[in-house]
């Protein structure tokens, strides 16, 4: 979104509005009259995405990855991506939702409904000859889209204002288009059961996991690296990698997040007027959006220079708010012949709740008063644990989670004498529980422990 809205705001800026450029924006945006173009710059339409950042109102947008035509499954998205704008203070979170999680699509006028894995919506929206009879807003150029947007809005209470899909070659071409990209990676990446172009895999005789030959697969070494437009895809798509923590979803989501932020540093600080011809090649039959020119130069004059500590990176996995499908066991999520991921909360009230809760006040995380969560519920053996990870984003100063003895109803204890007033206020009103000073008995803790009852358990898990 930063490379294209670099690229209109030198387009326009310039007056480079000839016959390629024309053409250009009439295929990748809703390109209307020039002249309306520069009265929405002046002032743009209440309730637009240049509107709500001129007037500080949050700004939603769903990024979505598909393969494209150089896949088998060309609108199948790899990656999912919740993009959450708060012109007040100046921050956005970017939260990665695994393409594995089950969900019942309700794309038709009828009631019928289709469970299927996410990353299928876009699918199920983009072809309508072999899904007739779709709702009318999930059909023609943006049905695949909007059932995306929509499905994803089900799972976490979003709502968005427009969407921007990107395949596999534009995704490519535009990080070659900027020269390159530099990027940090934790450790090493080795995988060689990584997709080819051929409906197979680069090294398809060594199993998922095991570790890859010499020379077989795909490999980047942990540290600063400056990659290209096929090493960024690969490291964007690798889901069977070598070493644990990068085969995990959490380990992907990261990656990706990395990658998305480097191209915005580059698409940022790229000498424009050279990039525009490349820039203009790479995303005109492969970039698909339902913003306007003025959203897209908006969010590139917002987002363009932001640092990164302004950034706030989130992924759902299976170690916070969703776990992996087991047969047999409650609920009616997932098929058994899959590999799915099921929301630990089928009604998706926690994950609502949490991510309305993404853009912690500052002076919360400004306390670093010491934080942890014991589990005093009977429901499951790690609530302490998956809690502490879904706080961690929030910049808190969070202890390991431990376990106490059982009770009904959840309480923060607050064990500072009230040094931390921004923290209490906040702890009370998402836990839903009452903050009380510890009792004499507490030993030497000075910040809040956070205790986790059987009715935090009950709506953890959607029972209550």
């Amino acid at each position: 979104m930063v490379a294209i809205g670099l690229l209109v705001g030198v387009l326009l800026g310039t007056s480079v509005v000839v016959a390629r450029t024309v053409g250009f924006l009439h295929s990748v945006v809703n390109f209307s009259n020039p002249f309306t173009i520069v009265q929405h710059e002046i002032a743009p339409p209440p309730g637009s995405i240049a509107w709500k950042l001129r007037h500080g109102q949050q700004v939603n947008l769903l990024m979505l990855g598909d393969g494209g035509l150089e896949n088998d499954s060309p609108l199948l998205t790899d990656t999912i991506m919740v993009v959450m704008i708060d012109p007040g203070s100046k921050r956005i979170v970017e939260a990665s939702v695994p393409r594995d999680l089950w969900v019942k699509m309700d794309a038709w006028g009828d009631g019928r409904t289709y469970s299927q894995k996410i990353n299928v919506a876009n699918q199920v929206g983009g072809s309508d000859a072999e899904w007739p009879g779709k709702k009318a807003e999930y059909t023609g150029k943006d049905g695949g889209g909007h059932l995306a947007t929509h499905m994803v809005n089900q799972v976490t209470g979003v709502q968005f204002d427009k969407y921007v899909t990107v395949d596999f070659k534009a995704f490519r071409d535009i990080v070659d288009a900027v020269g390159g990209i530099d990027i940090t990676l934790d450790g090493p990446l080795d995988d060689c059961h990584y997709p080819d172009y051929h409906n197979g895999y680069i090294n398809h005789g060594v199993p998922p996991g095991y570790p890859c030959p010499a020379g077989a697969g795909i490999h980047f070494n942990a540290g600063l690296q400056h990659i290209s437009g096929e090493q960024a895809l690969e490291i964007a798509r690798s889901r069977d990698a070598s070493e644990p923590d990068q085969a995990t979803d959490f380990g992907r989501a990261k990656r990706q997040q990395t990658i998305v932020n480097a191209i915005r540093h580059k698409a940022a600080s790229a000498g424009a007027l050279v990039k525009a011809p490349q820039l203009m090649n790479a995303l005109q039959k492969n970039f698909t959006t339902d913003m306007d020119l003025n959203d897209l130069k908006a969010l590139y004059d917002f987002a363009g220079s932001l640092p990164d500590s302004s950034i706030t990176r989130v992924a759902l996995t299976d170690t916070d708010l969703l776990t992996s499908y087991v047969p047999y066991q409650r609920g009616s999520c997932g098929d058994r012949q899959l590999y799915v991921l099921c929301p630990e909360d089928q009604s998706y009230q926690v994950l609502h709740r949490y991510f309305a809760s993404l853009f912690i006040d500052l002076k919360v995380a400004a306390e670093k008063a010491p934080i942890q969560v014991a589990n005093a519920s009977r429901s499951s053996l790690d609530l302490q644990d998956r809690v502490t990870t879904t706080l961690r984003p929030f910049n808190l100063n969070l202890g390991a989670g431990v376990r106490q003895p059982l009770r009904a109803t959840s309480i923060v204890y607050d064990y500072s004498g009230g040094a931390y007033p921004q923290t209490a206020a906040w702890l009370g009103t998402y836990f839903k529980a009452p903050v009380q000073p510890a009792p004499p008995a507490a030993g030497g803790s000075t910040g809040f422990v956070v205790v986790l009852g059987s009715d935090y358990a009950n709506a953890w898990y959607g029972l209550g």
